[in-house]
């Protein structure tokens, strides 16, 4: 089995490490973790312009350099699990550069992959966009965990910026602390142990899902209007920036800051308008987004009937 690892603050370590464990523990399975290593790395803390300098890139998935990979390509897995962090509503960057480098494209090649996301709230068109270089490099969907942060979504626009800005995790100001919950993190063991039993049985060789049952997404509908908007926004303004010059361009720099002003206004204002105007209309949206959760809540859904095995 082949796990995929980059995780920059450190949270998607601490999950794969329990999603791994169970597998890693049993002697019939043999399990490689290759490490991404974009060159240059990115930076934890961000500094505030680096921060905001990877957003063109991230928002067009133009992929950094990566340091050799320890594999050829040739290897044979029965089974990939890529976890990912979403950046600016897109794959992390490495993620995105393994997905396209000449060796990723080959060990994922027909194989099933499990994809596992930690991130503040907002995934479902990062997971779109990763669906569709999992096709393109000819691998099968058959998994999706997602992790959020369990705090209120105004209050992580605070939180989650404040962590990866200074470092610091912790709640303040009655506000929650950022990030995914240790108690969330620990529940993902059972994803490891039924991954385990599965590939006892060959089940990866299915269609899928292997995780079905277990609780592994819960899609919050009304945030997607505002992927919609926000990953739009990006998309316009990245291309604008990298007109300007590429990473770490001078030129870029009074952009980046108009930009990054621009942002604090439009969350204070135009999200807290946006999920209001929601508020009121779903009563006439409820069909809509109740299709919406069925779409995203695939392959793996968020049933729990299999959860009493698994606990």
């Amino acid at each position: 089995m082949l796990v995929i690892h980059y995780s920059q603050t450190g949270q998607l370590s601490a999950v794969i490490e329990q999603i791994v464990a169970p597998l890693a523990a049993d002697a019939r399975i043999s399990v490689h973790i290759e490490t991404l290593k974009p060159l240059p790395g990115y930076p934890f803390p961000w500094p505030y312009f680096r921060f905001f300098d990877a957003f063109p890139e991230s928002a067009h998935m133009v992929p950094p350099a990566l340091a050799p990979l320890s594999l050829s390509g040739d290897e044979h897995f029965d089974l990939v699990i890529l976890p990912y962090q979403v950046w600016f509503l897109a794959p992390s960057l490495p993620i995105t550069a393994f997905l396209k480098h000449p060796v990723g494209r080959k060990l994922l090649a027909g194989k099933p992959v499990v994809t596992v996301i930690a991130c503040r709230n907002m995934w479902m068109l990062a997971q779109e966009k990763l669906k569709a270089l999992l096709a393109d490099a000819g691998a099968r969907l058959i998994d999706n965990v997602v992790l959020t942060d369990p705090g209120p979504t105004l209050a992580t626009f605070i939180t989650t910026p404040r962590w990866l800005l200074t470092g610091r995790k912790a709640g303040f100001w009655g506000m929650p602390d950022a990030g995914v919950s240790p108690a969330q993190i620990r529940g993902t063991r059972r994803f490891g142990l039924a991954l385990r039993d599965a590939l006892h049985q060959g089940l990866e060789q299915q269609p899928g899902p292997l995780l079905n049952g277990l609780g592994a997404v819960q899609v919050e509908p009304h945030l997607y209007l505002s992927e919609k908007a926000g990953t739009r926004g990006f998309y316009l303004w990245g291309a604008l920036l990298r007109a300007a010059g590429g990473p770490g361009s001078p030129q870029r720099v009074p952009l980046l800051a108009f930009y990054s002003a621009f942002l604090v206004v439009a969350i204070v204002t135009i999200v807290p308008a946006s999920l209001a105007l929601q508020a009121l209309l779903r009563p006439f949206l409820r069909g809509w987004l109740h299709r919406i959760k069925q779409q995203f809540e695939l392959p793996s859904g968020s049933g729990t009937d299999r959860l009493a095995s698994y606990e």
